[in-house]
């Protein structure tokens, strides 16, 4: 039951933003040369074509994440896909650079990457989010692969306008999904201790600094990784590019099989950090293994790679959710979001220069040089198991009206936070678990609030006992 009920909440939402990065990454193997062909165009054109989605992600991330927090998560979900449909429309019509550009600015101006992640964690309890977003991850990485395979079969069949128009469809679809699969998030009222604080707070956690470089080196590496291997299999080892799949596909699978065992490590046994560091250690070590002249080698050097990105995709989203309140998910996961584009605009841009101006070899030391301090970087992040959630019930709707009562909650040393989740009924309380217990919360309820939760017995049994 509970694994249906947490493929009912992030399933649909997970399939809404697959079909957005499908619909991204669908033209991009054939995109420079149809750009080419356009009026007006120039390399520098074509490269803001190509890469100009990625700046206007980087730029509305953070809005969307503000406003969702403000307006709702649905909401700005919706206007992120008409956007997103718009642009699309404008680059199947494109006569010529110019249009395109505006375009593919539009489809990367919904941005709304971030929302979905916030949402998802809004809906599925902390304890099952690494599952979630690892089935976020899984279906991403499904459309990623299909769109690197599709993309140019249809492109040659159908013409390069056709993939904007099926981006428009899907765009239009995930649109429905929205507001005929995906559950409304639930309505939740959080301490008075929290509210009015400012935007600078999440810029300042250090827990989310790291997660957010992590996101940024993570996403750089992986368009840093794109930009080189069809270059040097195609031009490098002479593999026709129509074959490229025979390479993509097995490495795609691989890390769609490594993601489960990953977030059980990580969720079960507590091991995210351990998890985190051997993905780093795998990207450093693919790298190396594509600095070989032997194919074979090679390829298994872009094997690894895949293994190491995917290890952390269910991980990365799950963690940088929990260092921040729950009043400000959307915000967070908005800047943790657009790190990671800021990550794929650069690694592109410092990846190429690199890759022309100094060969393989300056690329291998960067990547090395940045992974171990990337690692170094891991020593200063919390651990998340120290932080717990208790869930207790509330008697009924008049206890959620007399929130103000629940303040005495924050007078304990060691809650982090609380808030009530009105649509099931529940009273939130996240706790360090070096400094208090659950036992002596619900003792200190059971003594304080007694006309508000539910199960007050087994809460003064606990109290019994502690005395």
């Amino acid at each position: 039951m509970a694994k249906e009920s947490l493929i009912k909440q992030s399933l649909p939402l997970s399939l809404i933003l697959a079909s957005r990065f499908f619909g991204l990454f669908i033209v991009m193997p054939v995109l420079s040369l149809y750009a080419l062909s356009l009026p007006n165009s120039s390399p520098i054109l074509i490269g803001i074509a190509m890469g100009g989605y990625a700046l206007t992600q980087v730029l509305f991330q953070i809005p969307f994440g503000f406003l969702s927090d403000k307006f709702g998560r649905k909401s700005m979900i919706a206007l992120g896909l008409v956007i997103f449909a718009l642009g699309s429309v404008i680059c199947a019509l494109s006569l010529d650079i110019y249009w395109l550009i505006l375009g593919r600015l539009l489809q990367g101006a919904g941005a709304i990457g971030g929302v979905i992640s916030a949402m998802i964690a809004d809906l599925v309890r902390e304890e099952n989010r690494t599952k979630a977003m690892a089935l976020m991850g899984g279906t991403i990485s499904l459309s990623f692969t299909a769109a690197l395979i599709l993309g140019p079969i249809l492109g040659a069949n159908f013409g390069v306008a056709s993939l904007f128009w099926i981006t428009c469809i899907l765009a239009l679809l995930g649109f429905g999904i929205l507001w005929v699969a995906v559950p409304n998030a639930p309505k939740v009222t959080y301490s008075f201790a929290h509210k009015g604080k400012e935007f600078s707070v999440i810029l300042k956690n250090k827990n989310l600094q790291i997660m957010n470089l992590t996101n940024f080196l993570q996403k750089g590496f992986m368009t840093l990784a794109f930009l080189m291997i069809p270059i040097a299999l195609v031009k490098g080892f002479e593999m026709p590019k129509e074959d490229l799949w025979q390479v993509y596909i097995p490495a795609s699978l691989l890390g769609f099989f490594a993601m489960a065992p990953a977030a059980i490590i990580a969720e079960k046994k507590g091991k995210f950090k351990s998890v985190m560091i051997v993905g780093i250690l795998l990207f450093v070590l693919s790298f190396l293994l594509m600095l070989s002249p032997n194919e074979s080698v090679f390829i298994a050097g872009v094997l690894v790679f895949f293994v190491g990105f995917s290890i952390h995709e269910p991980i990365m989203q799950s963690l940088a959710s929990r260092y921040c309140k729950a009043h400000q998910k959307g915000s967070a996961m908005g800047i943790f979001t657009s790190f990671g584009y800021l990550g794929s605009f650069f690694g592109a841009l410092l990846g190429g220069h690199f890759y022309a101006f100094f060969g393989m070899l300056s690329i291998v030391m960067f990547v090395v040089i940045a992974c171990f301090l990337w690692i170094l970087s891991f020593g200063f992040l919390a651990n998340p198991l120290l932080q717990k959630n208790l869930y207790l019930h509330l008697k009924d709707k008049e206890s959620a009206a007399n929130w103000e009562s629940l303040e005495v909650l924050g007078e304990l040393c060691g809650v982090i936070e609380w808030y009530i989740n009105q649509s099931e009924g529940i009273v939130v309380v996240k706790y360090d678990k070096h400094l208090l217990t659950q036992e002596e919360i619900e003792s200190f309820v059971a003594q304080h609030l007694p006309d508000f939760f539910e199960g007050l017995e087994n809460m003064r049994n606990s109290a019994k006992e502690l005395v």
